[in-house]
């Protein structure tokens, strides 16, 4: 047994059955080993939840980065695909987020590395040494939101006619916007259509000083 096994066994009883159902226990009978054997690796769920960030980190794709790196694309590029790429990760494993967000990413070697490429990449882009954490705080905190925003319903600002706050401003905007979305521009299988278009938006906004 080793601790990629235990993060293999975890992330298919993930896979399957969601983070909520995810124990100790569970994963000593997925990997067929007695529950105390765990604890030779993991010290607790969330030292359990750290191992499987690491895990899921290594899914983000960086090709692009590592282009930029060689300079066979603008830095731009390999930061667009990247974010991109880490938002359609996170959009199947956000119960991570909480555990990124309070944890030292020194438990985590392949987020370590994902992060010095891109900090690298914000460095080929002119982004001063002072400013790089902020940018990539900037982004990450961008990308999670978003990330939680495909699953919410696609009626979350609908607004009744007849309701106790009058919003007339929004139930246009509202609509107007459900009619500016087109199929073509929404991904087959995200729970939330309209949350694909203030994606693409928000990033190019937050990435426009550098193209």
């Amino acid at each position: 047994m080793s601790r990629q096994i235990i993060a293999n066994g975890a992330l298919k009883i993930i896979e399957e059955v969601g983070y909520e159902k995810l124990t100790m226990a569970r994963i000593a009978r997925e990997i067929e080993v007695a529950p105390s054997a765990l604890y030779n690796h993991v010290a607790n769920k969330r030292d359990l939840l750290i191992l499987v960030e690491d895990e899921v980190m290594a899914k983000v794709d960086t090709t692009l980065l590592d282009a930029a790196l060689r300079e066979e694309v603008r830095p731009v590029e390999g930061l667009y695909r990247w974010a991109e790429s880490y938002r359609a990760v996170f959009a199947r494993h956000t119960p991570l987020v909480e555990v990124i967000a309070g944890m030292p990413i020194s438990g985590a070697a392949r987020a370590v590395e994902m992060y010095e490429k891109v900090a690298a990449v914000f460095g080929l882009a002119g982004v001063e040494d002072s400013m790089v954490l902020p940018r990539i705080i900037m982004l990450e905190s961008f990308i999670y939101g978003s990330a939680f925003d495909v699953h919410a319903p696609a009626d979350i600002f609908e607004v009744p006619e007849k309701y106790e706050v009058d919003a007339p401003a929004l139930r246009r905007a509202r609509t107007a916007w459900a009619n500016s979305v087109s199929d073509g521009n929404t991904e087959i299988g995200v729970l939330n259509p309209f949350a694909e278009d203030p994606f693409r938006i928000g990033l190019q906004s937050l990435l426009k000083d550098l193209e």
